[in-house]
């Protein structure tokens, strides 16, 4: 695909994605080629060890694997959709300008949810740790198939007092979620997956950021956010992390951050 194609297919998506409440996001079925989305399922039946996973109240029985140890064809497609093709499209939808891909994949990669998982609404970490830049855009695309909003797993976007669902997604076959991050964007799929086969909710995800952060801001990690009227429980160790960055100088904070991550703190 030629860069103004990009362009163009990205503008015909722009006043939707901009315009959209409460704040930017878009949702794209039939996003890719069949037989792509068809090749990274088979690649995705002989996944190595994960290198992440996550138990605990906000998030449970959720796995991440990064591209470098996936299979050539998915990792490849991962570094398609970090090239300027893509980034050009992204970039006229959005109308964020000097989008940065992420070469480390944080927190990017191939995502799977098993029965009884899930993810807390939340608003994601905001600063690239090796880069010192900013986290603007995510995309998300969904790998599931013939997948019914009765199994759980839904995306969820909510108001930014947190007060309503705002939208609902089904994590269906081929379809792009794509939406603007802040630390009011709160989002997730906080509904348990509930495959009456046991098979995985499963996706792509990819972040990317711009050059625009500067030491006045705030960095924060994940910011979950309960659900009025539900179960969901507060994240305490964040909460107790953000009191010690205001007690302490940066440079301190800094010194012993990697110290209270180790002892769970």
């Amino acid at each position: 695909m030629t860069l103004q194609k990009s362009r163009e297919i990205g503008a015909q998506f722009a006043a939707a994605y901009q315009s959209a409440q409460p704040y930017n996001h878009i949702c794209l079925d039939n996003f890719l080629p069949v037989s792509i989305v068809e090749k990274v399922r088979e690649d995705l039946t002989t996944l190595p060890e994960a290198e992440s996973s996550f138990s605990r109240a906000q998030e449970n029985l959720k796995t991440s694997y990064i591209p470098e140890r996936l299979p050539t064809f998915t990792k490849n497609l991962f570094y398609a959709l970090n090239s300027r093709p893509f980034i050009l499209f992204l970039e006229e939808m959005t109308g964020i300008k000097g989008l940065i891909p992420d070469p480390y994949f944080v927190g990017a990669g191939i995502h799977k949810t098993l029965n009884g998982g899930h993810l807390d609404i939340h608003a994601d970490f905001n600063l690239h740790g090796q880069m010192k830049v900013e986290r603007r855009l995510n995309v998300l695309i969904y790998l599931n198939e013939n997948w019914q909003e009765d199994w759980g797993g839904s995306f969820e976007i909510w108001d930014k007092a947190m007060q309503h669902k705002a939208a609902s997604f089904i994590p269906l076959y081929n379809r792009m979620v794509c939406f603007s991050t802040g630390s009011d964007t709160f989002h997730g799929n906080p509904e348990p997956v509930n495959h009456p086969d046991g098979e995985p909710r499963q996706s792509i995800a990819l972040y990317y950021y711009t050059a625009t952060w500067d030491e006045s801001r705030k960095s924060h990690s994940t910011l979950f956010m309960p659900r009025p009227g539900s179960v969901d429980e507060m994240d305490r160790r964040e909460a107790r992390r953000a009191v010690i960055r205001d007690i302490f100088p940066p440079v301190i904070y800094r010194k012993i951050a990697g110290k209270l991550a180790k002892i769970g703190f």
